[in-house]
């Protein structure tokens, strides 16, 4: 009888740890309540206030600094974007861990009792690479992107299929913290205004999270946007930013929802930085005073951006309005928490009108995180890149006569060198002409190892070189980030066309993919004893060098910020560790971030510098324990 009744206890602890779940959740829900206009939460009125914080610009190990600190502000929710391309970089190969664990930051949230909208995309904008969708979608030349067309939608279906499932039981509704999903990001503002596509999402949504859940659309005020973005079944939101009448756009959001919850997805705090221009700035007192206004009217307000972070390695994106400009790596977006994750004036004027709608979390704002200034380190010169190409493309170059892109190699970010020979000599200064515009982005030209001087897309067209008939003509390309908005985001890279010197269309190229993060991360060059102790430099360098640097440790691993101040335009690794691009010659940013876990307290930490144009005498590097981002030197 005893063992009896052991069985029948263990089986009933056994059904609520299995149920016990869809128990609890039997209880959560969440919705739209169209007579009230509110959400819902457990049959209750609820309003957000949210902001938006994004993992993939974070280092994980800050992921519960960043979400304690938007908590104390007195945010109930945060909004989140899945970047696809972060996630499924190579096609058919998925990644969710390390900075891409997507559900530990989802865990991570709802430990510290905060909701999440999620913004799954499939493209979602945020001055991301290619507004997040994978590059290599673009080795179909006729694909239509975020739209109807037979190959995108089966790649999209395909991605959905992985990324939804995993969402599901993060849902309010299930137990977890997701409390609305949207659909797309802002697709009236996209030219093909492709209904068919909205359905199809609409559908795959619908079909893995549910009939029940909150999904809805965002677009900008204007009536073109709310028209091509909005469709039934999905709840239409609107963004905005201080320059706004807020009655008028909630006004256009009610012609659009004439019932249901006010929302703002994304009420701009800040702003995004181009290379070469101004760093921007938005008032405090006029955020405070339009949230105040907001949340008095009822309405729901995601802050974006509540903290921008960085987009380290190749992840920023750009646009194109006008010509094309790159999104710094510094996604800072004077935003209440800065690229650091530290508390500024802007975070506690918020919190103060915030306290007036809700009670807030007592206690302290959790303090910035400590900072040191560890000082200058001389780095040494290592070589020209053209010299590791061994190392650095060990497979080898593809031959081709005409330039083939880095779709078209397969190699969607970073650097690719083109190679070919004069076909005659040029003793005098002769045009080297990209006619169609055809560089993208950038491309550093050398002959025989001599830096001749750059092409840049929109901008510079034309250089004169010299040289002898047969003498070896290096091209480096830069892929300066994919454009992430607009009608142009099928941004190919590389050279798109053919390059004329004088009158000779050059041909018979090598074409060298280029894996460096790959050589770094494996310790290259420092590892390497020719290079561990190089001979210091005497005098500037001009073309792509790499130079390396030791800092060494002194007990600390607190996060500090690289100066390149000298320094023209290149990339920087530290430990292996992709910091990102600086362009000290034309700012307006002139440190890079360097997060503390990055280093060691115990063993040397290895820097890597790839100057791509010129070297300042000195090739000191400065270690600072505060930011420089409004420093334009240069229009672009």
């Amino acid at each position: 009888m005893a063992k009896n009744t052991l069985f029948f206890v263990a089986v009933c602890f056994a059904y609520l740890a299995v149920n016990g779940n869809l128990l609890a959740s039997a209880y959560r829900t969440f919705s739209i309540d169209y007579n009230n206009n509110c959400f819902l939460k457990d049959g209750k009125p609820f309003r957000f206030i949210s902001g938006s914080i994004h993992y993939s610009r974070i280092p994980q190990y800050y992921w519960k600094d960043r979400l304690v600190k938007m908590y104390m502000a007195g945010l109930n929710a945060i909004q989140i974007y899945v970047p696809w391309n972060f996630h499924e970089t190579v096609q058919g190969v998925n990644n969710f861990s390390g900075d891409r664990d997507l559900e530990y930051f989802l865990n991570l949230a709802n430990q510290t009792g905060l909701l999440v909208i999620l913004r799954p995309g499939p493209y979602i904008c945020a001055e991301w690479e290619m507004g997040g969708l994978p590059a290599w979608l673009l080795q179909n030349p006729n694909i239509i992107l975020r739209s109807a067309d037979t190959d995108y939608l089966q790649a999209v279906s395909n991605w959905l299929a992985v990324l939804l499932p995993k969402m599901k039981p993060w849902l309010y509704t299930n137990g977890g913290n997701i409390i609305s999903v949207q659909v797309e990001n802002e697709y009236g503002s996209y030219f093909a205004c492709d209904y068919n596509y909205m359905r199809h999402l609409r559908t795959l949504f619908r079909f893995f999270l549910g009939e029940d859940t909150v999904l809805f659309t965002t677009d900008g005020n204007t009536d073109k946007e709310m028209t091509c973005g909005t469709l039934e079944g999905l709840y239409a939101t609107i963004d905005f930013g201080t320059d706004t009448d807020i009655r008028k756009a909630f006004n256009r959001q009610r012609r659009f929802e004439p019932r249901g919850p006010l929302v703002n997805s994304e009420f701009y705090t800040g702003w995004l930085d181009h290379w070469g221009q101004k760093h921007n700035v938005v008032d405090s007192q006029k955020i405070s005073r339009m949230l105040g206004d907001m949340l008095s009217m009822g309405a729901n307000v995601n802050m974006y951006m509540f903290e921008g972070g960085t987009n380290f390695g190749y992840w920023n994106g750009a646009d194109h309005e006008t010509r094309y400009r790159s999104v710094l790596t510094s996604y800072d977006y004077d935003a209440p928490l800065s690229e650091a994750g530290d508390p500024t004036e802007k975070l506690l004027a918020i919190r103060d009108v915030i306290k007036k709608f809700r009670d807030i979390p007592s206690g302290p704002m959790p303090p910035a995180t400590p900072k040191c200034a560890y000082g200058s380190v001389t780095l040494n010169k290592v070589g020209n890149l053209s010299s590791f190409l061994s190392t650095l493309s060990p497979q080898g170059p593809v031959k081709s006569q005409y330039p083939l892109t880095f779709e078209g190699m397969k190699q969607y970010y970073g650097y690719m060198l083109y190679r070919t020979k004069l076909p005659r000599t040029i003793p005098e200064a002769t045009p080297l002409i990209s006619p169609l515009n055809g560089v993208h982005d950038r491309a550093y030209v050398s002959v025989n190892g001599v830096f001749q001087g750059v092409l840049e897309r929109d901008t510079m067209l034309v250089i004169n070189v010299t040289g002898q008939q047969g003498d070896t003509m290096d091209i480096l390309v830069e892929n300066m980030g994919r454009i992430n908005f607009g009608s142009k985001i099928n941004d190919y890279k590389g050279l798109l066309s053919n390059l004329i010197l004088g009158r000779d269309v050059l041909t018979d190229w090598e074409i060298y993919p280029l894996d460096i993060d790959g050589a770094i991360a494996g310790g290259w060059p420092h590892s390497n004893r020719r290079y561990s102790h190089p001979t210091p430099q005497t005098g500037t360098s001009f073309g792509p060098v790499f130079y390396i640097g030791i800092l060494q440790p002194n007990g600390l691993a607190w996060d500090t910020f690289l100066s390149l101040n000298g320094w023209t335009k290149g990339q920087v690794w530290i430990n292996g560790v992709n910091l990102g691009r600086y362009w000290s010659a034309r700012g307006p940013q002139h440190t890079l971030y360097v997060p503390g876990p990055l280093l060691s307290t115990t063993q040397p930490n290895l820097i890597t510098v790839l100057e791509l144009e010129r070297t300042p005498v000195h090739t000191r590097v400065l270690f600072m324990d505060r930011p420089q981002l409004n420093l334009t030197t240069k229009k672009s």
